[in-house]
C-alpha cells in the first residue's frame, strides 16, 4: 500500500511534466516560432519586441523536453527494480534558476501583448488564430505564458507530499530531502528576482520624479521613506514646505517644482546617513519638531503628527 502511494505520487510527476512539456512546446515551438517568422517580414511587431515577450522560453523547453521529462521516464520504467527519484530531481534543482529571469520578465511580456496587440492588428490576429487551434484548448496566450510561473511551486508541493509518504528506512529518502530543499531553494532565488525587480523598478520611478542627476542614480540604494515636511526657519520663525527622500545612504532635503515639467523635485540638499543625528524638539509653538543634524548642516523639521515624527525618526 506504502509503495503505491509512492509510484502514485511519481507517476503523477510523470504526468504533469509530459502535460507541461506540452504547454512549453505550444510556447516556443508555436506562439514564439510562428511569431517571430512574421515579426522577421517586418509587417507586424519588431523582433526585440517579441524576443523580450518570450525571454528565456526556449531554454526552458529544451532543458524540460530533452533532458528532465526522458529521465522521469526512465525512471518509472524501472521503478519496480529501482523505486526511486530524489536523485533526478537534485540535477533538476539547480537548472531552475533559469525560472528566475522568465518570472522576472512576466509582467514586462503581458504588457507589450497588450500594447502591440492595441498598435499591430496583425500582431493580434496572429495571436488569435494560434489560440483558436485546438492545442490551445480554448485559452490565451497570457494563460499559457503563466504556466513556468506556476511550475516551481507545483515541483515542491508534490516533492513535499512524495517526502512524507516514504518510510524512514527507504532508500529514496535522503536524496528526496535534499532534492525538496534545494527545490525550495530554487523558488527562493525565484521570488527574489521578483523583490529585486521591483525594487529597481521603484528606485528608477524615484529618480525620475528627482531629474535623474547623475550622482544620485546608483541601483545599489534603497528608498526607505519618502513625504512633505514643514521646515522650520528659526531667524523669522517662520515656516515652508520641503519634501524629503530618505534612502540608505542619503538624505535628499528637496524642493517641490512649481512647474513640473521632467522633475517632480528639485534636490537642495544632500545629507549623509553616516554620522547623521536626529532627535524629537520640545517646541510648544511648534508641535512634531525634530533635528536632523549631519556633516553638511542642521535642518529643523516639522512633521504633521506625532505619529509622523516618530516615523521619521525611527
Amino acid at each position: 500500500m506504502q509503495e503505491l502511494e509512492e509510484k502514485k505520487i511519481a507517476l503523477e510527476l510523470l504526468e504533469t511534466e509530459q502535460a507541461y512539456v506540452n504547454r512549453l512546446h505550444l510556447l516556443d515551438q508555436v506562439f514564439y516560432t510562428e511569431l517571430m517568422k512574421e515579426a522577421k517580414t517586418g509587417k507586424t511587431v519588431p523582433e526585440e519586441v517579441v524576443k523580450m515577450i518570450f525571454s528565456n522560453i526556449s531554454s526552458i523547453y529544451q532543458f524540460h523536453a530533452e533532458f528532465f521529462l526522458p529521465e522521469l521516464r526512465k525512471r518509472m520504467e524501472d521503478w519496480n527494480r529501482n523505486p526511486r527519484i530524489g536523485d533526478v530531481i537534485q540535477k533538476l534543482a539547480p537548472f531552475l534558476k533559469m525560472y528566475g529571469e522568465y518570472v522576472k520578465n512576466f509582467d514586462k511580456a503581458v504588457e507589450l501583448i497588450t500594447a502591440w496587440s492595441e498598435k499591430s492588428p496583425p500582431f493580434q490576429e496572429l495571436i488569435v488564430d494560434i489560440q483558436k487551434r485546438k492545442v490551445c484548448a480554448n485559452l490565451t496566450l497570457q494563460h499559457h505564458m503563466l504556466e513556468p510561473v506556476q511550475r516551481i511551486p507545483r515541483y515542491e508541493l508534490l516533492l513535499k507530499d512524495y517526502v512524507r509518504k516514504l518510510p524512514p528506512q527507504s532508500p529514496d529518502r535522503g536524496d528526496a530531502e535534499k532534492a525538496l530543499e534545494m527545490i525550495f531553494m530554487a523558488a527562493k532565488h525565484s521570488n527574489a528576482a521578483i523583490a529585486e525587480m521591483e525594487r529597481l523598478q521603484n528606485l528608477w520611478v524615484v529618480y525620475q520624479r528627482l531629474g535623474l542627476e547623475d550622482d544620485i542614480v546608483d541601483p545599489s540604494n534603497e528608498l526607505i521613506k519618502e513625504g512633505p515636511i514643514q521646515k522650520i526657519s528659526t531667524r523669522n520663525n517662520s515656516k515652508s514646505e520641503k519634501y524629503l527622500f530618505l534612502f540608505n545612504n542619503m538624505l535628499l532635503y528637496c524642493v517641490p517644482k512649481v512647474i513640473q515639467v521632467g522633475a517632480e523635485f528639485q534636490v537642495h540638499l544632500r545629507m549623509d546617513v553616516e554620522g547623521m543625528k536626529v532627535r524629537e524638539l520640545k517646541d510648544t509653538e511648534f508641535p512634531h519638531t525634530f533635528l536632523v543634524s549631519g556633516k553638511q548642516r542642521t535642518l529643523e523639521l516639522q512633521a504633521r503628527s506625532g505619529e509622523e515624527m516618530n516615523a521619521w525618526i525611527k
